[in-house]
């Protein structure tokens, strides 16, 4: 069975988009998730994305990890967008729901998607650590040279540790500088480091925010596939009107035959 797919990037982040409003993909089958998603013998992807229709939204976001695992992707859904625009389904604004509820989003003529994320109430601050949930669980480490981390071990190390093993986490290395960060991240469900990811962004952007005390203002994000953007506002320990900013990226389509 052949059907149409259409390929995606976020500032590196990389997904394979099938529009599913007529049930051509079958979701139960993960096999066929992990086949389109493997580098070598499929078309190759961080995550695997469905289009479907919701009757009181304009779309429904489904997102499958590259293991066939779910969860919340911000770049995902920032390329969702711009499929979904693609696709006629939405011009500039749109309303979707995605693994974690309801999500507003606009994309501009030039392509760059600015995403609103949900409030962060709770945020973990440790010695050398933070944790923060921002619709996928983050653990932030601070270091003095991203470059120099070895992400897959290091990442590793800490996703199946004792805390983290059953459920897993994202592990995010980042360099703090004054309203900037540079940015490094092992993902779980890839079980490796990706070229970016716009949850881990938005945590580092929060984690950034607390240890400088900024009240509101625009983040930029250093992430090695290219450069995000992060808007907030803080009330006490809660940061609301959070905006995830950044290009998505159409790179080709085709047909693919599922075994």
């Amino acid at each position: 069975m052949q059907i149409e797919f259409y390929k995606y990037q976020g500032t590196g982040n990389d997904f394979v988009m099938i529009d599913n409003r007529n049930n051509v993909f079958d979701k139960t089958n993960l096999k066929h998730v992990q086949q389109l998603c493997d580098r070598r013998f499929g078309i190759g992807a961080d995550g695997l994305i469905l289009i479907e229709n919701l009757d009181d939204l304009d779309f429904n976001m489904i997102y499958f990890n590259a293991d066939g695992t779910q969860s919340f992707c911000g770049n995902g859904s920032r390329c969702a967008v711009a499929f979904a625009k693609h696709l006629g389904i939405i011009e500039k604004q749109a309303m979707f729901l995605s693994t974690d509820g309801e999500h507003e989003a606009w994309i501009n003529d030039g392509g760059e998607v600015s995403l609103k994320m949900h409030d962060v109430k709770d945020i973990e601050k440790g010695d050398e650590h933070y944790f923060i949930n921002t619709g996928s669980p983050h653990y932030i480490v601070n270091v003095e040279d991203v470059k120099a981390v070895d992400v897959k071990l290091e990442g590793a190390n800490i996703r199946y540790n004792d805390r983290f093993k059953e459920e897993g986490t994202n592990v995010n290395f980042v360099k703090f500088n004054d309203t900037e960060l540079d940015i490094r991240t092992y993902e779980r469900g890839v079980e490796d480091e990706t070229l970016s990811c716009g949850t881990g962004v938005t945590a580092a952007a929060l984690s950034l925010a607390d240890v400088n005390g900024l009240q509101e203002g625009v983040i930029s994000v250093n992430a090695a596939g290219g450069n995000l953007k992060v808007g907030f506002k803080r009330n006490g320990n809660e940061f609301k009107d959070i905006w995830l900013i950044g290009p998505a990226t159409f790179v080709f389509k085709g047909l693919v035959e599922l075994k």
